[in-house]
């Protein structure tokens, strides 16, 4: 079993897709992780702002790793792949869920505690962009089209999480999806 501070950080990263970061609670986290009330301190000496900032670092890497494991088979397929694979995050946005590394970039303050986790988020969404970068470049893309495409395609992904929010349904995506995928199927059909 995880030891307390692991529950801790993972409690913390569904309480950010749920709640955002002012929705956060340190009562829910203990309850949703099993650690008396004096582990908050313990383990999170800086208190919320560290706990935050770990358990977006944390949801970014295992965003990151699961985003080196898309196929790389020709840029359109790895388009589709990446697509294919965010579908259902999008489809828990629509139904209230949200993005552990968006919650943090658009829900905290202006001050400097505040762009301390925005960094967070900012090194979270380039690591993502910088992996699908790889994969476009060995499914044969150019490296400076790539690096475009990935940045797009996060963009994409955000973009959708709050629009499908907003909606209740996927068709923001769909319409995305459709339009993405046209548009590298024709600019590289050849590779």
């Amino acid at each position: 079993m995880a030891d307390t501070r692991e529950r801790m950080i993972e409690a913390a990263v569904v309480a950010l897709q749920r709640h955002g970061v002012a929705g956060m609670s340190f009562t829910q986290i203990l309850a949703d992780s099993g650690a008396a009330r004096g582990a908050i301190y313990h383990h999170f000496p800086r208190g919320k702002n560290q706990l935050v900032a770990e358990a977006a670092t944390r949801n970014g890497e295992q965003v990151r790793n699961q985003l080196g494991t898309l196929p790389v088979d020709t840029p359109a397929g790895v388009v589709d792949a990446f697509l294919t694979a965010i579908r259902p995050v999008l489809a828990a946005g629509a139904a209230g869920s949200s993005c552990a590394v968006a919650a943090i970039a658009m829900g905290t303050n202006s001050d400097e505690s505040g762009a301390e986790i925005r960094e967070v988020a900012a090194d979270a969404f380039g690591a993502w962009a910088s992996t699908l970068t790889e994969r476009l470049v060995a499914a044969g893309m150019p490296p400076h089209d790539a690096d475009d495409l990935a940045v797009t395609l996060i963009a994409l992904l955000e973009g959708a999480h709050v629009q499908c929010r907003a909606a209740g349904n996927l068709r923001p995506y769909e319409q995305a999806y459709r339009a993405v995928i046209a548009l590298v199927r024709n600019r590289y059909a050849g590779h």
